[in-house]
């Protein structure tokens, strides 16, 4: 270690003593360390001193001097291959694009720290990057990506036993499907989060965070429009007395959401006044998106009170600070409630509000695309360097030529690999287009037999029942002015009749509800038909249930397409690779309407992670899924059979092709 390094250790040896002695100006000690590390040689010591630096300014959220200093650990950890302090200056590098909000910028730091971690089985680290690539998901909208991370990260954190990371990434999770009103699983992470503060050794971290998780909760009540339960949990919230100063924001919050709750579930107790004393100190923490939050809920207030010039009011000034604040999601919300309180510039404002929606669902896509472009490009590059690894072991034994040969027969499989996909792409297009004209066949062969039944039932009723009873009437009626024995016999026997008229008329009923009955949905015959043909060449006993609560008719084809393709890739790949006995497909609806499709067998399974980076049909199933804005989940595990889970939510589907 030279002058230099010595001095940069002093410096930051007395930083870190009169650290704990709390001596006023000792930042500088700090400073003068790192200023003096920066000219020194590119050696071990030098980059493990900087990279304790990077942590100090980071605990001291010194946002400037951070970002210079992970730059330098960066480029120095670059330059020579030292993978451990390379993965500290990823990971500091994304703090700090994360603090500033530089999210796809913090979100490729992460991606390439968890790369490092990985390889270095540093689970400490690596669970840490994977709860803050979760969080940055659950940011952008990547909900599902999110549950992903977090639930990787909430393993290594019990394995750890770190009860803070543990409650940290439950809570989370909480959130996560919250936003994917996945209610009951939300309210069961944030009951296990409660757990884990049990287990904190800090009665005031256990405080602080039962009164995070009891808001969480209440949020996810308001969120599922339980409002009165949501009281209930934000009350609970409030009994810290200590929170109103400690955290100023999450208090202000808990209000606000108290008297939102308390609005909508008709009872005005302390209204408006929990809503100014939210907005107060909003303001002055300088926060516009959460002031325009306080004047959407005082504008909701003021309309529900039937006072229209308040309630046009505070929606004005809710716009004019969305605009103060350059977020279009907080100026989206606010046009929104205009255009609902504001009769005569409704229009005005509706228009508005469509046009930046649709710009933000735009930006809001690309972003989504181009993180996931980040995590791809660092699989790829990841398994491009591992194949130059071995190319590189490779020459060491093998002659030019040999080299030669082998890259003439990579380029040959490269351009049959990617004349397979586009034929592949070609044969999918062609199937779908085949299916679309099946569905159309079959509803015109439905609409014609539906016809031609209407007919027969009216010819029915008109030449035979209706008939019959014009003769009888006749009949009866010729027979009014008549009282003898013998009228009294022909009336009874006429009676008789009607009884026959009756029973004809319910064989008819009858007759049209088995009639009704048998029309079969054309979508289910068709994938009878796919069951008919896959039974012949698959080894496997196939069993299909098909609920008929489902309204076939009602879902839209781009869905029926999808679900025959997702069903027949998932066939195929039960018949080549899982050696299964047994397989269950099953439709049904959900309580919350959604549209569940499950395919299980009892095969020999497969390692998913494996399955979904390499498998193409795996990726077309997810593709496919997405495209239909719906969720999948692959379980599998060797020897033990595979499951996939489809959700599509039909709620928004009644497009047809």
């Amino acid at each position: 270690m030279n002058k230099g390094q010595d001095s940069a250790k002093i410096f930051f040896n007395r930083y870190k003593s009169n650290q704990d002695k709390n001596v006023l100006g000792n930042e500088t000690n700090l400073d003068k360390s790192f200023s003096l590390l920066k000219d020194q040689n590119n050696e071990l010591s030098t980059r493990n001193l900087l990279s304790n630096i990077v942590v100090e300014f980071y605990t001291n959220n010194n946002d400037e001097k951070l970002n210079k200093s992970s730059r330098l650990l960066l480029q120095l950890s670059l330059d020579s291959n030292d993978s451990i302090n390379l993965g500290m200056a990823y990971r500091s590098r994304g703090n700090y694009y994360f603090k500033i909000q530089k999210l796809d910028s913090s979100y490729y730091c992460y991606v390439q720290a968890e790369k490092i971690y990985d390889n270095l089985k540093d689970d400490k680290n690596y669970s840490n990057i994977l709860m803050n690539k979760g969080i940055i998901q659950y940011s952008i909208g990547d909900y599902l990506g999110a549950e992903l991370s977090l639930n990787k990260a909430n393993t290594l954190f019990k394995k750890a036993n770190n009860y803070n990371k543990i409650y940290g990434s439950l809570d989370q999770l909480g959130l996560v499907a919250t936003e994917l009103k996945e209610y009951d699983k939300a309210f069961f992470y944030f009951n296990k989060a409660l757990e884990a503060i049990n287990n904190l050794p800090l009665e005031e971290d256990k405080i602080y965070y039962t009164t995070i998780c009891k808001n969480n909760i209440g949020y996810l009540y308001l969120k599922s429009r339980e409002y009165k339960k949501a009281v209930y949990y934000f009350e609970e919230a409030l009994q810290n007395k200590l929170i109103k100063n400690d955290d100023p924001l999450l208090y202000s919050n808990l209000i606000d959401n108290l008297a939102y709750c308390r609005l909508k579930s008709n009872s005005l107790k302390n209204l408006p006044n929990l809503f100014f004393e939210a907005l107060k100190i909003r303001e002055n923490l300088d926060d516009y998106t959460v002031v325009v939050g306080s004047y959407i809920h005082l504008s909701e207030y003021y309309f529900y009170k039937n006072d229209l010039k308040n309630a046009i009011l505070f929606s004005k000034k809710a716009i004019e600070i969305s605009k103060k604040s350059k977020i279009p999601s907080n100026l989206v919300l606010a046009l929104k409630q205009a255009s609902f309180i504001d009769k005569i510039n409704a229009s005005k404002y509706t228009e508005e509000y469509i046009r930046i929606s649709d710009s933000l669902q735009i930006v809001e896509r690309n972003s989504k695309d181009r993180f996931a472009r980040i995590q791809l490009e660092t699989d790829e590059l990841r398994e491009e360097n591992f194949n130059l690894l071995e190319k590189n072991r490779n020459i060491l034994n093998y002659f030019f030529g040999t080299v030669l040969f082998i890259g003439v027969l990579f380029f040959i499989r490269t351009q049959r690999s990617r004349a397979r996909v586009l034929a592949l792409k070609q044969a999918q297009q062609q199937a779908n287009e085949e299916i679309y004209r099946l569905i159309i066949s079959h509803q015109n062969q439905l609409e014609l037999g539906k016809d031609l039944e209407k007919k027969r039932l009216s010819k029915e009723l008109h030449d035979g029942v209706l008939g019959r009873l014009f003769g009888l009437r006749l009949s009866l009626d010729g027979l009014n002015s008549f009282d003898d024995e013998q009228a009294k016999k022909e009336r009874l026997e006429y009676l008789n009749e009607l009884q026959l008229i009756e029973q004809d008329l319910r064989e008819i009923s009858h007759e049209l509800n088995r009639e009704t009955s048998l029309l079969i949905n054309n979508f289910v015959a068709i994938i009878n038909s796919l069951i008919e043909q896959q039974a012949k060449v698959n080894n496997a006993n196939i069993k299909v249930i098909i609920e008929e609560t489902i309204d076939w008719d009602k879902i839209s084809n781009i869905i029926k397409i999808n679900l025959y393709r997702i069903l027949q890739e998932a066939l195929q790949n039960i018949n080549k690779h899982a050696l299964a006995k047994n397989v269950s497909v099953h439709f049904r609806k959900d309580t919350k309407e959604n549209l569940l499709f499950n395919i299980e067998d009892d095969g020999k399974g497969f390692d998913t992670n494996i399955k979904k980076n390499k498998g193409i049909g795996t990726k077309n199933m997810v593709s496919r899924v997405h495209q239909c804005n719906g969720s999948i989940d692959i379980k599998s595990e060797i020897g033990k059979g595979s499951k996939i889970i489809i959700i599509f939510p039909l709620e928004n589907s009644n497009f047809k092709v």
